[in-house]
């Protein structure tokens, strides 16, 4: 049966208008982003069945252009599509850490640095660099690596702190395993980079680890 044929509280659209989009399930989300289904299948049916092909809505999103394409009733039109969508919404979570400090909104901090790393299959390390009130100059990653591993390289590190002319950073790498428990490889290279960017007055705030489902800040374990 056609969505148009549902009652109308029970049509994904109209329930967002009216409820807000939180109150949607995941397969009603997908739904209002496919727009239409195909031959025999609302859009609401064809988003449990992706859900169902891929695991979950994370899984979907984070897909290969090859694996999106892939499946029964998306394309290159509706991955090109998402992306769009995907980055709009970093741009839009960075622009609201660049009007104001981010120590003032660590949460927002870590939905951004979720945003950019989270999805990467191998280690990549990056940096938030912030002027003399905290505020996000750019985000840049800037170190990639293996699976489980990436090589850090301290002096690079400042000499892109100098470059964006920055107070202050926030570092971050993300743990492709999902574990965002962080290792002594990660502390020892906090405390080096700590050591070399002191030298050139520029202050670490925060390291962050980027797991599966959470974000562990060194400030908040008190490892800084």
């Amino acid at each position: 049966m056609s969505i148009l044929n549902w009652p109308v509280s029970e049509r994904p659209r109209e329930k967002l208008l009216k409820q807000g989009a939180d109150s949607l399930s995941d397969a009603e989300l997908l739904a209002i982003f496919l727009r239409t289904g195909v031959q025999g299948k609302s859009a609401v049916d064809l988003s449990r069945d992706l859900l169902l092909k891929f695991g979950n809505l994370r899984v979907l999103l984070e897909s290969s252009q090859d694996e999106f394409c892939a499946a029964h009733g998306l394309g290159i039109a509706k991955y090109a599509q998402l992306q769009a969508v995907l980055e709009m919404s970093r741009r839009h979570l960075q622009s609201r850490l660049e009007k104001e400090s981010a120590l003032e909104n660590p949460q927002q901090v870590k939905e951004y640095l979720s945003s950019c790393l989270r999805h990467h299959c191998r280690e990549v390390f990056a940096c938030l660099f912030l002027d003399n009130k905290h505020r996000v100059i750019c985000f840049e990653e800037l170190f990639w690596g293996t699976i489980n591993a990436a090589a850090v390289y301290p002096r690079e590190v400042a000499a892109k702190a100098l470059t964006h002319n920055a107070a202050a950073v926030i570092l971050a790498h993300n743990h492709p395993s999902g574990v965002a428990e962080p290792s002594a490889a990660d502390e020892q290279i906090t405390k080096q980079l700590q050591q070399v960017l002191e030298a050139i007055e520029v202050r670490v705030l925060d390291h962050m680890v980027v797991g599966d489902q959470e974000i562990v800040s060194f400030a908040e374990r008190g490892l800084l």
